[in-house]
């Protein structure tokens, strides 16, 4: 009677929620039962944004942009690092200074966080860990950058932000103020900000107002263009952890605008206008890739679509949103690169397109490829999820600037 009622309702509800946490891995991924965890939890997450936003309750970024905000930190001073968030050029920063006497003049690192232009903060835990570890252990100044997001504001605000804030840093009385080496200044961020550093790099070179040259620039999975959504790798990596290709689809096209119709347009891959076709050969990947990464996939000559989307928005054809489109005589002046690629992410094939064309031109680069990562693996080093393989890229990360920057 109603005790078996009972039962089966348990059951059934076990039952969905083995279903829904079950996420057929890669064998290689280390830690499943943490990363399916960390997936369903991402799954839930997306879900309840996807009926906000069709219950008209609020956008779905902006249901998104809640749940980040319940991973928010208060600016926190501790024995090693001060912490204190403030503005430079009218945006809004958190500022880590070292507490240690310092020798000579430090280091510096501007972090710009991630979160497809659209979430995250330079408060979420994750980031204050990531910004603080490396303030502590460099014994650098870092500035991470709070930039305006989507829906609110579309590109280019969010790469003006981050620009105005480097450009305000790199002053020389701004330099000495904190301290720091004029000639060991980094741009670094991952995913969306690791699409914004790559620009910011790329955008001081023309810039006869900055006197400072970068030493470094640290690109941690970035997003480099939009493209080809048809990569091998969105191929492959269509349903994995953190990132599935339709929302980084919806990332890239709620960069440009809140109308659906380029979100339309980039999930099949129609968005590129018939006239803008010379920059395909910037991220050809069949010329780009290497043998192993092509696996069976073959390259298909794009399918154009109408001009009117590239009118409206023709964001997604600037290098200051899409970095790989810049031309070879554009790249040869970066400085020194650090760039982190993971096997299982939907942005795996632009990093690695990007190195390669960097090597290519001759600037001196650090392509580390992590075989068993999946995107935004560095964000989960704090308990509860503590994954070992995010530590291992953190740790990384800071240890490459430790003996570069």
């Amino acid at each position: 009677g109603d005790m078996g009622a009972k039962l089966l309702c348990l059951f059934l509800a076990s039952a969905l929620a083995a279903y829904y946490i079950y996420t057929p891995l890669p064998e290689d991924i280390e830690e499943p039962w943490k990363v399916m965890l960390i997936t369903a939890g991402f799954r839930a997450v997306g879900h309840l944004a996807e009926v906000a936003d069709q219950l008209g309750l609020m956008h779905y970024m902006e249901a998104l942009m809640l749940i980040t905000s319940a991973e928010y930190v208060a600016p926190t001073s501790d024995e090693n690092v001060t912490v204190m968030d403030t503005e430079f050029s009218d945006v809004a920063v958190r500022l880590y200074l070292p507490r240690k006497a310092s020798d000579g003049l430090r280091r510096a690192v501007v972090y710009f966080h991630g979160g497809g232009w659209c979430v995250g903060q330079a408060g979420m835990k994750g980031y204050d860990y990531l910004t603080r570890q490396t303030s502590q252990r460099l014994n650098a100044v870092v500035v991470s950058v709070n930039y305006r997001l989507a829906p609110q504001h579309h590109f280019p605000v969010q790469f003006e932000d981050v620009y105005s804030v480097t450009k305000f840093f790199l002053q020389s009385s701004v330099l000495s103020q904190y301290g720091v080496d004029p000639d060991r200044v980094c741009v670094a961020g991952d995913s969306a900000g690791g699409n914004l550093a790559a620009a910011v790099a790329q955008q001081l070179l023309e810039d006869s107002e900055v006197k400072t040259k970068l030493k470094v620039q640290a690109l941690l999975y970035p997003a480099l263009q939009a493209l080809d959504l048809n990569l091998p790798s969105y191929r492959q990596n269509e349903n994995k952890p953190i990132l599935p290709k339709l929302l980084m689809v919806k990332f890239w096209s709620e960069y440009f605008t809140s109308d659906l119709s380029l979100r339309e347009a980039m999930a099949s891959n129609r968005h590129v206008p018939l006239e803008s076709s010379h920059l395909f050969q910037f991220v050809n990947w069949s010329n780009l890739l290497p043998e192993e990464l092509k696996k069976d996939h073959v390259y298909t000559s794009p399918t154009y679509g109408s001009p009117e989307l590239a009118r409206k928005y023709p964001g997604f054809l600037d290098p200051r949103a899409a970095p790989l489109l810049a031309s070879d005589a554009r790249l040869r002046g970066l400085p020194l690169t650090y760039l982190l690629t993971c096997e299982h992410d939907v942005l795996r094939d632009d990093g690695v397109m990007y190195a390669r064309r960097l090597q290519a031109v001759g600037v001196p680069i650090t392509h580390d490829h992590a075989k068993d990562a999946f995107h935004g693996a560095m964000m989960f080093v704090l308990s509860p999820a503590n994954l070992a393989v995010g530590h291992r890229l953190l740790n990384r990360y800071i240890e490459w600037l430790n003996e570069n920057l």
